[in-house]
């Protein structure tokens, strides 16, 4: 922990603006799953110290996180790619820091047979939220894959959030799911018919050759444009946290258990290596953001605002 915590002793001598808020406090809204078990190191360093000018705020749901953008209470913050997109073109004005995660999503079934794209016509898969990143992920993927969605392959909504399909697909009521990480190692873990079929990151690789840049680190744009220090230092701090948890996947596992990522510490454990964590700065993965917002941009570019966010996004 010694890493994160002398970046955190760091923080007070940083920033001179008299104009900045709250004495130079930084509150950083994540999500819980892979977002912030990325984070764990650095949410263990930030509870340890007393009056810690750097708050670890973790969330259910991306709308959450998106409040505290509006209203200006989130200096750094995760969201999905495509929402962190969505709005800055609405006029948000947060710039792109990191990519902190890099694909999570897997389709999961208690059918083994099913080993390759043709395998899925004629059945169904379950995906929650109708025009949200596993769906258009999901639908992109068939389509590079000669599917036609709807058509070759019947696509059902009626699970609107990860943990309903999580649970639904525990429970065999939905036979084949596309399911994120940790909730499909606490899927697999309770019922051990289901198998993972096919890591949507590893096709996306196959199909665009490059990875699959599906998490936003972001940060408020008057820190980007007048502490650029502070934002070195929270992505590096994030970096070495993504880093140990990598290389402590059971003493993680037991961070996550402790605050409350998830209940579950062998899920946690399974969980780690199969979401893909690692932190790269925006301006030196632009292209890789670039290609994948694209995607959802000639699918339907209201997905990300009606437009692709120009240069300063990732300045």
């Amino acid at each position: 922990m010694i890493a994160a915590l002398a970046f955190l002793a760091w923080f007070p001598s940083c920033g001179e603006n008299k104009n900045e808020k709250t004495e130079n406090h930084y509150v950083i809204a994540t999500l819980r799953g892979p977002s912030s078990m990325g984070m764990l190191q650095f949410i263990d360093s930030v509870k340890q110290m007393e009056n810690a000018n750097v708050e670890i705020q973790v969330f259910d749901e991306p709308l959450q996180v998106r409040k505290m953008m509006l209203d200006g209470s989130a200096d750094f913050a995760n969201l999905p790619t495509t929402m962190a997109a969505l709005l800055y073109n609405k006029g948000i004005d947060y710039h792109f820091a990191a990519v902190p995660v890099w694909g999570t999503l897997y389709l999961c079934g208690n059918d083994s047979t099913i080993q390759s794209w043709d395998d899925l016509k004629g059945r169904k898969v379950y995906l929650m939220a109708k025009g949200m990143t596993p769906d258009v992920m999901f639908r992109y993927l068939m389509t590079e894959n000669g599917l036609k969605p709807y058509e070759d392959v019947d696509l059902d909504y009626r699970f609107p959030t990860h943990i309903d399909l999580a649970n639904a697909t525990m429970a065999g009521r939905a036979d084949l799911s596309v399911i994120s990480e940790p909730y499909l190692s606490m899927a697999l873990e309770k019922n051990p018919s289901l198998h993972i079929l096919m890591n949507l990151s590893e096709e996306w690789q196959k199909t665009k050759g490059i990875p699959l840049a599906e998490t936003a680190f972001i940060c408020r744009a008057e820190i980007a444009e007048n502490q650029k220090e502070v934002v070195d230092a929270v992505v590096q701090a994030y970096a070495k946290s993504v880093d140990w948890v990598n290389g402590n996947v059971k003493e993680a596992a037991q961070l996550a258990v402790k605050y409350g990522i998830i209940d579950d510490a062998v899920a946690a454990e399974n969980s780690i290596p199969r979401s893909h964590l690692r932190v790269a700065a925006a301006k030196d993965v632009q292209q890789q953001i670039e290609d994948y917002l694209r995607v959802f941009y000639e699918l339907d570019p209201q997905i990300i605002g009606g437009k692709m966010p120009d240069a300063k996004f990732y300045e």
